[in-house]
């Protein structure tokens, strides 16, 4: 529950920036991309969809035409390394295999630099 509220938040953050934060406004302005982030059961996640500076997001693991997906193996793990806003604990968590991304990783490149943005 704890990871499903914290991608709702990050969903309510990146909503806000968009209107408000001009260097996201511009880093989002051009991008066209589908974002997932989920548990590797699919049960908790959220898509999140960028459109050329208007973003919006789905609630749910089980959305497909993503460019690439961040699938965490359990919801406690997600929660703990994305709370923790580092990218070292997150590439610890890609070497232990609790983290995997499916499709394109420039796209999670790119999603991970504009979170960096708003934080």
């Amino acid at each position: 529950m704890k990871f499903s509220l914290l991608l709702f938040i990050l969903y309510q953050k990146l909503k806000k920036a968009s209107k408000k934060n001009v260097a996201f406004r511009n880093y989002v302005s051009a991008m066209s991309a589908k974002i997932l982030i989920k548990t590797a059961d699919g049960n908790q996640g959220r898509l999140f969809i960028f459109d050329k500076g208007n973003i919006s997001s789905l609630r749910g693991g089980n959305h497909p035409g993503f460019d690439v997906a961040l699938i965490w193996s359990d919801a406690g793990t997600a929660f703990r390394v994305m709370a923790s806003g580092s990218d070292e604990e997150s590439f610890k968590a890609a070497a232990q295999g609790k983290l995997k991304v499916e499709g394109m990783a420039y796209f999670a490149q790119w999603f991970t630099e504009a979170v960096k943005l708003i934080i």
